[in-house]
Parts: C-alpha cells; sequence; structure tokens
C-alpha cells in the first residue's frame, strides 16, 4: 500500500514505519522540515504545516493516511500557554488531514487518527470500554474530545475513520516508562500516591501490531482502545516493575509531593481509568503481551 503517516518520527511514528517498510508499504511521512531527512527505500519525507506547504500534491494514490501528529503530553509543565499548545498541536493537524482528504482526487480508503484513553475521565470504579461515548471533564478528556471532534468533522463518506485511543505505553526508549523506571533504578521506588489509580498500558509491540490490524480489517472502525486486555492498579505496577528489574518498591512518593513538582499533569500518575479494548478482542486481535509481568520482562 501506499500510505501517508503523519508524525511519523516521533515515538510511536518511528516503530510504525519499521513495521510498515517490513511489510513492504510505501511510507510518504509528513514532517514539517525536510531539510534534515533522508529519503530512503520505501519511505519519502513532504514538508506540511508550514505557510504556502500543499503536501496533497505528492499524496495522490495514497490508500491511507495516519495521523500521530500532536505535541507531547509528558515533557514538561502544563502551563495554561502549554495547555493552549497541546490542544492547537491536535486539532491543527487534523484540520489539515481534513483538507488534505478534500483535495485529493480519489480518498484513501481509511484515516487513521491517534487519540488517547484521556477521553473517558478519570475514576477509580468505572470501567471504560468503545460503548462509553460521553467524555470525561478534565483537561485531557477536554482535549481528546477536541481532537476527535475535529477529525470527525472533516469524515469522508466512502472512508473508515479509526480512533487509536492509546493508553500508557510501555517502550525502553520512549513514552513514560522510563521515567517510571528511574527512582527504581536508584533504589527509590514505592506506591506513587494512593496506589488504588488504574493503569491501562500496552506494549509498543501491540501498539504496532494493533495499528496493522486496524489498517488490514476492513470492519475496524470508530474509537478503538489501545490497552491490553489486563489493566493493573499503580501499585501492583510498581511491585511488578520493581520484581522484574530485581529492585526493591518500598519508598512512598505522596500525592502532594507529586503535584508539588509537576503541577497538573502530576494526574497522568496520581488519577487513571480501567480501560479494556473491547473492540480488538472481539475482531480477534491477538496480543503479544496480554499481562504486565510478561510485557516488563521483554522491555527489561
Amino acid at each position: 500500500m501506499k500510505i501517508a503517516l503523519a508524525g511519523g518520527t516521533g515515538f510511536v511514528g518511528s516503530y510504525l514505519t519499521e513495521a510498515l517498510k517490513q511489510k513492504g508499504h510505501e511510507i510518504i511521512i509528513l514532517t514539517r522540515n525536510t531539510q534534515n531527512k533522508t529519503a530512503a527505500d520505501q519511505v519519502k519525507y513532504v514538508q506540511w504545516l508550514n505557510d504556502g506547504d500543499a503536501p496533497e500534491k505528492e499524496l495522490e494514490g495514497i490508500e491511507a493516511f495516519i495521523n500521530l501528529a500532536g505535541e507531547s503530553i509528558n515533557s514538561g509543565r502544563w502551563t495554561e500557554e502549554r495547555k493552549k499548545r497541546i490542544i492547537k498541536s491536535r486539532t491543527q493537524s487534523a484540520q489539515e488531514v481534513n483538507r488534505i482528504l478534500h483535495n485529493l482526487k480519489e480518498a484513501p480508503n481509511v484515516l487513521i487518527q491517534a487519540s488517547a484513553i484521556g477521553y473517558y475521565g478519570t475514576s477509580d470504579t468505572k470501567f471504560f470500554t468503545e460503548e462509553v461515548t460521553a467524555a470525561g471533564s478534565d483537561f485531557l478528556a477536554e482535549t481528546v474530545y477536541k481532537w476527535e471532534q475535529t477529525a470527525r468533522e472533516g469524515k469522508l463518506p466512502n472512508s473508515r475513520l479509526v480512533f487509536t485511543r492509546f493508553g500508557i505505553i510501555l517502550s525502553k526508549h520512549g513514552g513514560a516508562l522510563p521515567k517510571m523506571v528511574l527512582p527504581y533504578q536508584l533504589f527509590a521506588g514505592g506506591k506513587l500516591g494512593k496506589g488504588i489509580q488504574w493503569m491501562s498500558w500496552i506494549h509498543i509491540e501491540d501498539v504496532v501490531k494493533a495499528v496493522l490490524y486496524c489498517l488490514e480489517n476492513k470492519k475496524i472502525d470508530g474509537p478503538v482502545n489501545f490497552t491490553a486486555p489486563n489493566p493493573v492498579q499503580m501499585n501492583e505496577f510498581g511491585k511488578t516493575l520493581g520484581a522484574v528489574l530485581h529492585k526493591p518498591h518500598w519508598i512512598p512518593l505522596p500525592a502532594f509531593a507529586m503535584k508539588m513538582i509537576l503541577g497538573e499533569m502530576s494526574m497522568l500518575m496520581l488519577e487513571g481509568q480501567h480501560v479494556t479494548p473491547k473492540k480488538l478482542l472481539s475482531a480477534g486481535y491477538p496480543f503479544s503481551y496480554p499481562h504486565l509481568k510478561d510485557a516488563l520482562e521483554d522491555i527489561y
């Protein structure tokens, strides 16, 4: 297939690019700056999101569009200015994808749009599947709602629109896990906050394989939870991580300390949600890492 990929140089995008290449696909990566990028076999770079850019000229004949673009939510304190940038980066990229798709002579068969389980809001007691339609009320829920709504506004009548609602992605080379591992490496790991908050996680290998599954399975449409089938509470996650690393899980970090250090962004660790991947399971997707211990042992 000929596939357009926005955000292809980011955390998930770099893994996905390699997997798409191995499958024999032709990939056109949309990037703000092509000057420091070198085309290679199966991979071409096209500039977008700058004044005067017209990437649609290079995208005729694409069969799929994957949009992973958006500023990271876990790389700095959530000041009011940064919160605006986080929302804008997502809605702006979704708007540009809409514009591109409507300017192509022939629309692709599917748009896979990145999203997040933050849509559901946080809860220690509720369980969420894709059947939950109401968004939560916190900053992340608001962000994801606006992100998805922008993409929906440009939906083409004969194309599938899939929202990949990512949970906490586990990888040694990016995402939240290396920051969570650091205290254990310093023999200072322990319970975060109250410890009962849910962590809906997924191994990076399953992220990539499930994106490919959604790409090829024409029956999958709408929101899809990208989480492993077995969420855990944060204290269990810490105990399992400590055991895998052969490090103690013993020094608790109270909520007030995390809030002092991270501000509002501390909710990423102090709050959570129990999310299960009902659509992927119903469609027969075979998880490589359905259980946390196996996932962490593979990574470390």
